[in-house]
């Protein structure tokens, strides 16, 4: 019997998600990495694969918040970078975490900020 660890189902939920969506240059990929310090997330396009925009728990505006209010601002503050570029709408990637606690924050920060996710 295989004993897998959390990296390796979480891995494995990642991918048979990503086998469902992609990103395309109308309605891009937000792909989100959460981790125990931050949350960090990016929106990209599939095809040509290139990152559209990005945000990150180390920037100024989020360092030193609660971990739930930190998610939320990501999200909006990535919602205003993906308005900044012309994009209006995303297709949502939780990359195998549970829409649970942080990344749900993130992603209601997203449609706060004016994305349609």
């Amino acid at each position: 019997m295989t004993v897998r660890t959390r990296p390796q189902t979480r891995l494995k939920r990642r991918r048979r998600v990503r086998a469902k969506i992609s990103g395309t240059p109308e309605r891009p990929r937000i792909s989100v990495f959460r981790s125990n310090r931050g949350i960090a997330a990016q929106l990209v396009d599939d095809i040509a694969g290139h990152t559209l925009a990005a945000v990150t728990w180390t920037e100024e505006p989020l360092r030193g918040k609660a971990p739930m209010e930190q998610a939320a601002e990501a999200g909006k503050l990535l919602a205003e970078r993906a308005q900044a570029a012309g994009i209006s709408s995303a297709v949502f990637d939780r990359g195998g975490y549970q829409y649970h606690g942080r990344v749900k924050a993130f992603a209601e920060g997203v449609r706060e900020g004016g994305l349609t996710v």
